[in-house]
């Protein structure tokens, strides 16, 4: 393969423009393990592996850009989980952040329960062989034929979150002879230090029912007097990507409190509180996420605390992890295309995707590390914006990084930490094909979810 120089972008980091990147690492051929999955590495002549294959023979099969996602990393993250909050807890991997029939299983096999937040990942989950009971739904506009469903198959808990479907819940578990199990997911007024639109607990913003003004307790009041419900407890949820634990002390301050009130009014203590997820994970070296026993210590020494200062009996935990379980398990792997230096400014590096396969960054400003995976290099680091091939300025896959000065048309370059909400939010534009998803482990790969085809999408237009 050919590598011509060109002219590059700024290569130091005294003469480098504004942006969101840190100086250059020592040495860009180092895979970080805090943003890579656990079997990742490179082998002697410098290619990267993962789960004992390396990227080059994974490419050749099954073609860029591709998700790998890590199966043994994936199930050691299940299983720190579980043992992090042992058996007193509940942990409900968030099935938004990516599903599949395959992952549907390994959480099942990993002892682990499921969120699901629409009809389909409901039906998805039941294909696979999850148990209902271990299945939760969410949603702040669930359909009557999703509720009936999810009623009918017996899920474990429906999160309610409207008074509109506190009755309409209750009405169909009553025509069906059923008494639904139910939580109340309320906004507790706590500001995450995370994006404006992963912000979920702030009281404008379309989840919930408020604390503020009495709502949440008069949801509770409605609740308890439904015979098709039975209410087992208070559902929070304080944003995503966060790394501070403050705002979890404050909700679960908030959510006990109402327990008390709950408690003084009516007479019971309802014996489970979830405080959903969100919890952050490494995309960049500069990230320090928690680890799941540090969370889970946290998490019950804050409930009982609270608790034990309202006179009350602690409730068993629920949490919901689904970005720190399968996020840092995969990475993107795409073609480097063209290459496009801007004179005092950076290297513009096109790849064969974009914000079709990784929408975050254009939406959420999110940042992400790269790597070229295909060799290793000793040539000086550049600075680049990895930029996809839709007709879109805002296609940018990672802002601000550095790559080798010779990297060339053909390397394969790689994005890690790209499990969650990746292939989940993917999309068509320009008619782009959606990637596959690779599960690589111990040597062996297999598709888990295929690559779209042209065929797909023309199967659709019906025109």
């Amino acid at each position: 393969m050919s590598r011509s120089a060109h002219p590059a972008g700024p290569r130091h980091a005294d003469v480098l423009p504004e942006g969101h990147y840190s100086a250059p690492p020592a040495d860009l051929n180092v895979l970080d393990p805090k943003v890579w999955s656990q079997t990742v590495g490179r082998n002697a002549d410098g290619v990267a592996h993962v789960g004992g294959l390396d990227v080059a023979a994974l490419a050749e099969e099954f073609g860029t850009p591709a998700y790998f996602l890590d199966e043994s990393d994936f199930r050691a993250r299940c299983r720190a989980w579980a043992e992090a909050f042992g058996k007193d807890a509940d942990v409900f991997y968030a099935g938004k952040a990516f599903l599949s029939r395959a992952v549907v299983r390994w959480l099942h096999e990993e002892g682990l329960n499921l969120d699901v937040c629409s009809g389909i990942e409901l039906a998805t989950a039941l294909s696979a062989g999850m148990p209902a009971e271990r299945i939760a739904f969410h949603g702040n506009n669930k359909s009557e034929e999703e509720i009936r469903r999810a009623v009918e198959v017996g899920v474990g808990r429906i999160v309610l979150d409207s008074f509109q479907e506190i009755v309409r819940v209750a009405h169909i578990a009553q025509s069906l002879g059923k008494r639904q199990r139910v939580q109340i997911r309320v906004t507790v007024g706590v500001e995450a230090h995370t994006h404006e639109f992963i912000a979920t607990a702030h009281e404008d913003q379309k989840f919930g029912i408020a604390l503020a003004g009495g709502q949440a307790a008069e949801a509770v009041r409605r609740a308890l007097k439904l015979d098709g419900l039975e209410l087992i407890g208070i559902h929070s949820h304080i944003g995503s990507q966060i790394f501070d634990m403050a705002g979890f002390e404050v909700s679960a301050r908030r959510v006990v409190q109402l327990l008390a009130d709950v408690r003084d009014e009516h007479g019971v203590e309802l014996p489970e509180i979830d405080l959903g997820g969100g919890l952050g994970i490494a995309y960049t070296s500069d990230d320090d996420p928690r680890e799941p026993h540090e969370i889970a210590k946290a998490l019950n020494e804050i409930v009982t605390r609270e608790c034990e200062a309202a006179g009350l009996r602690t409730p068993r935990i629920s949490v919901e992890p689904g970005r720190a379980i399968v996020g840092p398990s995969a990475f993107t792997l795409y073609e480097v295309g063209t290459i496009k230096p801007l004179e005092g400014l950076r290297t513009y590096v096109s790849v064969d995707g974009g914000m079709s396969d990784n929408i975050r960054t254009a939406l959420y400003d999110a940042e992400y590390s790269v790597a070229l995976v295909s060799r290793t290099s000793d040539a000086e680091p550049m600075l680049v914006r990895v930029v996809g091939k839709h007709c879109e300025s805002g296609d940018i896959v990672v802002r601000d990084a550095f790559l080798p000065a010779d990297l060339a048309p053909g390397d394969l370059i790689a994005v890690p930490a790209t499990g969650a909400y990746c292939r989940s939010m993917a999309s068509n534009y320009n008619h782009a094909l959606r990637p596959p998803v690779v599960a690589v482990r111990d040597g062996e790969a297999r598709v888990i979810v295929r690559r779209e085809t042209e065929e797909d999408l023309l199967r659709l237009d019906v025109g």
